[in-house]
């Protein structure tokens, strides 16, 4: 299929759901300075695309994950917080977003004063401001509180007992952090207590080489991987992935830019999905990566050579698969069906 049959154009107009985007590594580049300059920090535009915006390819994970360093250090207040999920929702919108999940590690934005609930209600905040700018134009969007890997369990089950608390919007709880230096096991019970106050259950992992982190993923009894890319080493993980119905939320650019593959045309999002297992795709973080979720279709389309009809079905399964409340996400999931369905069936 020519690239050309994904026009970005086009599929910008379409209803897409995105279930894997991190708060952090969505901040845009002038608010970052906006928000440098109001703590007294001095950084010009092109400083903090340089901080912010990751190269194509890095080393491996652990040095993508460096250029969420000024972000997180600039989100510590509560107007700074609820600005960047504001803006998110903003950026959501005008990219044909129409359910999205936003996830974002509360404990790491507490370096001034604030508490996990403020941290978590500064947030809630602004995707309320966000969707009440926008009115009916305004997509769905609901939060994932997300532990991190480096952090103490204990810490994680005191996190995810405070994000099951909260209530709406947070619909999930996830896991995040450098997987070659922590593994999951040891967040067992977060997991246990975040399910037993009825959150729905995600966990990052598979961006580092061998299918491993994907077994212990499964372990926590997930309901999807963020990620999920080493899934395609073993036959044996896939047939398990798939016997579970898991599904693997994949950000193809941010995967390569991790080193787990080394350039989209080698991704296995399409031979995942050929294979029968349940795939979505998504940004990661639209800053860090440099995409919007429109972008990333058409190119990981063109890149794996996926037919309109593949891209529907992945496309439209977001929406399935989605944490959100159930009954509005059925209806979303018809009407993005049709959409889809027209567009493919334009295209020859």
């Amino acid at each position: 299929m020519h690239a050309a049959a994904f026009d970005p154009a086009v599929l910008r107009t379409l209803p897409k759901a995105e279930l894997h985007q991190h708060l952090d590594g969505a901040l845009r580049l002038d608010t970052a300075v906006e928000l440098a300059a109001g703590a007294g920090i001095q950084l010009s535009a092109d400083e903090a695309r340089s901080r912010l915006v990751a190269p194509p390819r890095c080393r491996d994970q652990a040095e993508l994950l460096t250029y969420f360093d000024l972000p997180i250090a600039l989100l510590q207040t509560p107007d700074a917080l609820r600005r960047a999920a504001r803006e998110l929702v903003e950026s959501l919108a005008a990219d044909g977003v129409r359910y999205g999940e936003i996830r974002w590690a509360p404990r790491l934005h507490l370096d001034g004063g604030l508490s996990v609930p403020g941290v978590i209600e500064a947030v809630a905040g602004g995707v309320e401001d966000g969707i009440s700018a926008l009115g009916a134009e305004a997509p769905m969007v609901v939060l994932i509180v997300t532990a991190m890997r480096s952090h103490p369990p204990g810490a994680n089950v005191a996190l995810a007992r405070a994000a099951a608390e909260f209530g709406m919007p947070v619909v999930g709880f996830d896991l995040a952090g450098p997987e070659a230096t922590y593994p999951a096991p040891p967040h067992a019970a977060a997991f246990r207590a975040a399910e037993e106050g009825g959150l729905s259950l995600t966990t990052h992992a598979g961006e580092v080489p061998g299918p491993e982190r994907i077994r212990e993923a499964l372990a926590l009894g997930v309901r999807r991987i963020a990620h999920g890319v080493t899934t395609a080493e073993d036959p044996d993980v896939i047939a398990l992935v798939r016997e579970r119905d898991v599904t693997l939320d994949l950000c193809p650019t941010s995967n390569v830019q991790a080193g787990i593959v080394p350039a989209l045309e080698a991704h296995p999002m399409a031979s995942l999905h050929r294979e029968g297992v349940s795939v979505t795709i998504s940004t990661d973080d639209r800053t860090v990566s440099d995409t919007t979720l429109t972008d990333e279709m058409a190119r990981v389309a063109a890149a794996l050579k996926l037919s309109p009809v593949e891209l529907a079905a992945i496309a439209v399964n977001g929406f399935r698969r989605g944490f959100g409340p159930q009954a509005r996400l059925r209806g979303m999931a018809a009407e993005a069906e049709s959409a889809w369905e027209a567009w493919a069936s334009t295209i020859s």
